[in-house]
């Protein structure tokens, strides 16, 4: 059966078809068939310019010169006008939140000085914008690469909403990445395949690894070289906790693998996924971005034009825009003299609870319970127990000694040292290791 193509998509379509069509190739049969309408919104939009007299278009309730509220409500709101909390935002999000957010990226991340890419797109947090990617690039019988230690949501993501597969590759090759794993399996994964999807989240979930800079080069020279042997690539930036860097045991990689693979071959497309969830360290508001990063420089702006319009439609097709209220209290924080000093200071305590965790983990009295995966960053940390079933012990934990850690195989055991205090993890680490003898 032919596919349906809306004439709007098609001259999107065409557009890309024009300027970079192994960008149109890489794109999911829904990705091909997603536009922005000219609808109510784009309508609505022309009367809030030119409406002066009157405008009844916009599907909110309005009193004086704004939009109507409950007073009770408001008094909560200390700082924020109702203008900022109570319209709808734009399907792309509020347009100085996203200039905000592509400064702060800028700042970050010097791979991208010079380069050009998208206006970061904001979306109801990571996750949501995983699922955006997957719209635009992800479809049934792709495959995604991504290390063997993975976080779950992917499989529920791409695997059960989308009918793609995911393939492994072994993550640690002793105390770092297995970047030769890696290669080898991007190479043999794309044999026999125009499209790859790979997936590089860093900091790791659940292993809480961040690259060295040799290992970000070789991630960088193998997807290079695929993309020249002519597979078109689409790398998945998973940054969710981006910034969280503690350098243990040697230095680690500072900022995203987006920035080193943003024009790099027209052949690779690099989708950065990060928010102000973990790194403004507000989970609730639900507050995330995603921006494209076009592999081939002269015809970028094009390339995430079009994928802008595609991304809105796919928004507002699905959840129509991400929360006004959370999106303007993240823009004031972003304009704020004090962020930086305040966001330094979490990663202190952040990195004082990893510091802690690294020195008891590795205690030799702890050698015949467990080994420790290599983890330098984020939230979590790994560890892989002996002789005992990581799932039975993590019952085990709960029941008989009231504490809860996730197992994510039946060997390995995740630990959020996030929500630990110092002084609790060398208890939590001699209780796992009581455990582990009492099932012995």
């Amino acid at each position: 059966m032919t596919e349906s193509i809306h004439p709007l998509a098609g001259e999107l379509n065409q557009s890309l078809d024009a300027s970079a069509p192994a960008v149109l190739a890489m794109l999911s049969p829904l990705g091909r068939r997603l536009y922005f309408p000219k609808g109510i919104l784009s309508q609505s939009a022309e009367a809030k310019a030119k409406g002066k007299r009157f405008n009844a278009t916009i599907g909110i309730a309005t009193e004086g010169n704004g939009p109507m509220y409950l007073p009770s409500i408001q008094a909560q709101l200390s700082g924020v006008t109702p203008a900022e909390a109570y319209p709808y935002a734009p399907p792309a999000g509020r347009p100085t939140l996203r200039a905000a957010w592509r400064k702060k990226l800028l700042a970050e991340n010097p791979s991208l000085s010079g380069k050009r890419f998208g206006e970061p797109i904001v979306t109801s947090a990571i996750t949501h914008g995983l699922s955006l990617a997957g719209d635009l690039f992800v479809g049934p019988g792709d495959l995604l690469l991504m290390p063997d230690q993975l976080w779950g949501n992917y499989r529920l993501t791409y695997e059960v909403r989308m009918g793609a597969q995911i393939a492994t590759f072994p993550f640690f090759d002793g105390k770092g990445m297995n970047v030769t794993a890696f290669a080898e399996a991007l190479k043999r994964e794309a044999a026999g395949r125009d499209k790859l999807i790979v997936v590089l989240n860093f900091p790791n979930n659940p292993t809480g690894y961040m690259p060295t800079e040799a290992e970000g080069d070789a991630i960088v020279a193998a997807l290079e070289g695929q993309a020249r042997a002519g597979t078109r690539l689409v790398v998945l930036c998973d940054d969710a906790y981006f910034g969280l860097f503690y350098h243990l045991g040697g230095p680690s990689m500072t900022e995203s693998m987006f920035g080193r693979l943003t024009g790099r071959h027209p052949n690779l497309m690099a989708v950065k996924l990060d928010g102000a969830t973990k790194e403004l360290f507000v989970w609730g508001f639900r507050c995330g971005f995603v921006t494209f990063g076009p592999g081939d420089p002269q015809t970028a702006d094009t390339v995430a034009a079009v994928l802008d319009a595609k991304a809105r439609g796919a928004i507002r097709s699905a959840i129509s825009n991400s929360p006004q209220l959370s999106q303007a209290l993240v823009e004031h924080a972003l304009a704020s003299d004090e962020i930086a000093a305040e966001r330094a200071d979490k990663c202190r305590v952040l990195e004082a609870r990893a510091k802690a965790v690294h020195r008891v983990a590795h205690a030799s009295r702890y050698r015949e319970s467990w080994d420790v995966y290599p983890f330098n960053s984020g939230y979590f940390m790994l560890i892989r127990v002996k002789g005992v079933d990581a799932h039975k012990l993590r019952t085990h934990l709960l029941d008989a000694h009231e504490t809860g850690l996730i197992s994510t195989s039946g060997s390995d055991l995740r630990v959020a040292f996030s929500c630990l205090e110092e002084h609790e993890v060398e208890p939590l680490f001699e209780t796992i290791h009581q455990a582990i003898g009492e099932l012995k």
